[in-house]
């Protein structure tokens, strides 16, 4: 089982496409949500090829619906019912998201630009993206719903959940990514979990909060730099919860020269939240172009371009995913070795549409390779292969530990590389 079951994530924001026209086009709900979406996969979504399948599935789905005149009066069956023919696409970085889901959040943050406009009026009073939340993400899997990310240092981190633990309640009624925290930001939740399978419950207080999406997954790779001392070396962790912000390599930039500049080598985890990594991502760990810092009068600045140049070895799964997959495909090309599951084979180039009601509509319009390869439906192997079923974990991180494993044991054979005697 791969350790995150999430939505497909952002890949590179692209121009859409523009697909031959149809002449009749799909059959009309009378929901204008529906129906502005299905105008929108007709006009830009990248192949062409998929877009008889999906007219069918549409106008299947539509026969099923009740008449177009009364559509106001079922508002409820439009959502499900886009759900439905988006998947006759068979295509990562498309489905549809309301202000109940917490990827809703975190990918109108992403695609914010492709609506500037609108944001005031979406998130009053000033266009501000944020949620109420703990900092977790969780899913659903066999029917029970367990912790699949906790956000190092955020609320719940701070409190104690860890990845994998079974989320039986929140304040007493069944638990939702959103609405479980809503009207409660400055005050305490009480999470019931259950820690190991058949165990009695236990209960957590998490404080919850004002989150602004990209804001809590910078935090999150901030606050994840650290070194451990194992086998007498000092091998440092970063996690790279996503690359879709601005300042994600500055954060990356600052971990490498502060906490992480006297570690010997380094884990960097890309079992990443969302994708956006650019092509050259990996260029941080890989390339030899010199750093730089732009400062002011005062002298201060921050230092950029930064290459780390010691050993690193890469944690990944089903959650690295679009750009990210790029960022793990570099690392692999150059020697560097890959620990955990095959990634996700989510590479396409995404867009964000807000549609008629508020809801967002994520759709694919281009395609991508990446050095004369489709990772689409494919994905990146890993060189050293290690399952973790994420449920109740317990804290535990196998695929963790055999990184940290693999970057020690790569120091103790540069080591005795060095130790070894030369002929004159």
């Amino acid at each position: 089982m791969t350790r995150k079951w999430i939505a497909p994530a952002f890949g590179v924001l692209l121009l859409a496409l523009v697909p031959a026209a149809y002449a009749d086009g799909p059959a009309k709900s009378g929901n204008a949500a529906f129906d502005a979406a299905v105008d929108i996969v007709m006009k830009d979504f990248y192949d062409p090829a998929a877009l008889p399948a999906f007219e069918k599935s549409v106008d299947q789905t539509v026969a099923g619906l009740p008449p177009p005149a009364e559509a106001n009066a079922h508002p409820d069956l439009y959502g499900p019912a886009l759900a439905h023919v988006l998947t006759s696409l068979n295509a990562s970085h498309t489905g549809h998201y309301d202000a109940n889901q917490l990827a809703y959040y975190e990918l109108a943050d992403i695609f914010r630009f492709n609506y500037r406009q609108q944001l005031r009026q979406l998130f009053p009073p000033d266009g501000r993206i944020t949620y109420p939340g703990i900092g977790i993400a969780s899913a659903v899997i066999d029917g029970k719903r367990y912790v699949t990310d906790v956000y190092d240092g955020g609320p719940a981190a701070k409190a104690g959940v860890v990845v994998g633990d079974e989320i039986l309640s929140a304040d007493g009624a069944p638990f939702e990514e959103i609405n479980s925290f809503r009207g409660k930001i400055g005050s305490d939740e009480r999470l019931e979990l259950r820690r190991q399978a058949n165990a009695a419950p236990m209960t957590v207080s998490v404080p919850v909060a004002e989150l602004q999406p990209t804001e809590a997954l910078l935090d999150g790779i901030t606050n994840s730099a650290h070194v451990v001392e194992r086998g007498g070396k000092r091998i440092g962790y970063l996690h790279i919860w996503t690359f879709a912000a601005g300042d994600v390599e500055q954060t990356i930039d600052n971990a490498l020269t502060g906490p992480l500049a006297g570690a010997d080598a380094l884990v960097v985890d890309l079992r990443c939240r969302w994708g956006g990594a650019p092509p050259d991502a990996a260029e941080i760990f890989l390339g030899g172009t010199p750093p730089f810092r732009f400062y002011g009068r005062d002298g201060k600045g921050d230092l950029s371009n930064v290459r780390w140049h010691k050993p690193v070895v890469a944690i990944i799964d089903g959650g690295t995913r679009s750009g990210m997959e790029v960022f793990a495909y570099a690392l692999k090309a150059k020697g560097i070795p890959l620990v955990g599951e095959r990634t996700a084979g989510n590479l396409l180039g995404g867009r964000g549409y807000m549609l008629p009601d508020g809801t967002l509509l994520e759709l694919a319009v281009a395609g991508v390779e990446v050095d004369g390869h489709k990772l689409e439906g494919v994905g990146v192997p890993p060189d050293i292969a290690v399952p973790f079923d994420i449920r109740y974990a317990a804290g535990h991180d196998p695929q963790l530990d055999a990184a940290m494993d693999k970057a020690t044991a790569v120091l103790s054979t540069s080591s005795a590389k060095e130790k070894e005697p030369t002929a004159d």
